[in-house]
């Protein structure tokens, strides 16, 4: 099965995101920001990326760009809340930077699920 790697700093979220793309069969790889991400990318392994943009350390508009540099054909999807200015600017900038969808915060596993199944086909 296909390898994802979800980058996200709030450590509830990102593990109802990985129990949710496990029940699925899914080999997920977690990261808590930007940096641990990019040391842990194994492009042998990892199909899509799932970042949050707005994190300590490394930022994930850098995640995107640089795994896009690692492995072009890695699908990405972007996830923000945005903090104070809200998701939309972010998520713009994502979706430019390569990302291949972008979701908003707050969203449903089913719908990130939905759509990592979607891109990995």
């Amino acid at each position: 099965m296909a390898g994802v790697m979800i980058v996200e700093d709030d450590a509830a979220l990102r593990e109802l995101l990985k129990d949710s793309l496990e029940k699925r069969k899914y080999t997920v790889i977690t990261a808590a920001d930007g940096r641990e991400a990019l040391a842990k990318f194994r492009p042998s392994v990892v199909d899509l990326v799932i970042t949050d943009l707005l994190m300590p350390e490394e930022d994930g508009l850098m995640v995107i760009m640089k795994i896009r540099e690692i492995k072009p054909s890695t699908r990405m999807i972007a996830i923000s809340g945005g903090g104070k200015a809200g998701p939309g600017s972010y998520l713009m900038m994502a979706s430019k930077l390569g990302a291949d969808h972008i979701i908003s915060k707050p969203f449903l596993p089913s719908e990130l699920v939905q759509k990592v199944k979607e891109l990995l086909g």
